[in-house]
């Protein structure tokens, strides 16, 4: 009997590993950029629908949230949202807000974009299928999340009274779609994104989860259900993300922007400011920025 436990014990870890690892989704997503220090993780929410619509009316998948986390060489973790209507420069595509370019060329375009736009190299890409991300909530148990405004947005379905909550699968994903509602709009909507990602991290990585093999499976299923990464990653990879998701803190938000609403030719746009975000994604790269980088009037 003793064997018997002693190989569950050993066996079971070791078959979840391989089980998860044979079941990842990988895609061609890595494009050769800046020679930047630490690891970069990008994570684009893509909000691809069966249809092809989308709710800026361009057919095609659209890239719902792109999130920069980053490890410095010396050990400072930062996470960095880039608003979905930044105006860049798209390769071989011309000016145009930062979302199009996972439509135009799928994740290595979004790459290229966000690497020659950040002046950092991104060694991982992470792909999460916004409609599966209920999925992810669901299977660690919930999670909490807070928001100080009452909210009954049709958009997004969500409905909520001002406070925290444990919230499901679904509400989780109507908090994470809801800008409408939302005073700061993209910028407020990004926040909670973050946090989302946060509180599901810290919840993947609980004690709880760890130790509870049906936890476990659930967890491995609905991850391989909802993600996709780029060809060189793998699950003890996945499992660093998860790690560096936890110590970023303080250091979470948003470049530095001169305005969100500015006219062009492609609509209104997010600018960043010139003169600082340069500085701000240096900093980020050297494991140097400070809470106060992150503040913004917006």
């Amino acid at each position: 009997m003793f064997l018997v436990v002693v190989a569950i014990v050993i066996g079971w870890p070791v078959w979840l590993l391989l089980y998860t690892n044979g079941n990842l989704h990988h895609i061609d997503a890595l494009v050769p950029g800046p020679d930047s220090p630490g690891v970069t993780y990008l994570i684009a929410g893509s909000d691809e629908r069966p249809d092809g619509w989308n709710e800026d009316g361009v057919e095609g998948g659209r890239s719902d949230s792109t999130v920069l986390v980053h490890k410095a060489p010396n050990g400072q973790v930062s996470m960095v949202s880039l608003p979905r209507d930044t105006y860049v420069d798209i390769p071989g595509w011309g000016w145009n807000k930062l979302n199009a370019a996972f439509s135009f060329g799928g994740p290595q375009l979004l790459v290229e974009t966000v690497q020659n736009m950040t002046g950092v190299t991104v060694d991982h890409f992470v792909q999460v299928n916004m409609d599966g991300v209920a999925q992810l909530v669901d299977a660690v148990g919930g999670v909490e999340m807070c928001l100080d405004m009452d909210v009954n947005e049709p958009h997004s379905g969500l409905v909520w009274e001002a406070g925290c909550r444990p919230v499901n699968g679904n509400n989780a994903l109507a908090l994470a779609r809801m800008r409408y509602e939302d005073p700061r709009g993209d910028l407020g909507r990004a926040q909670r994104q973050r946090e989302l990602m946060g509180a599901v991290a810290s919840e993947a990585m609980s004690l709880g989860t760890l130790v509870n093999p049906v936890e476990q499976l659930k967890l491995s299923r609905a991850g391989t259900n909802t993600l996709s990464v780029d060809e060189t990653m793998n699950i003890i990879d996945v499992a660093k993300l998860l790690l560096t998701f936890r110590s970023a803190g303080d250091l979470s938000g948003t470049p530095p922007l001169s305005t969100t609403s500015e006219m062009t030719e492609v609509g209104a746009v997010v600018l960043l400011d010139e003169e600082l975000a340069p500085g701000f994604f240096q900093k980020m790269a050297n494991g140097t920025l400070t809470p106060e980088d992150f503040e913004t009037e917006f």
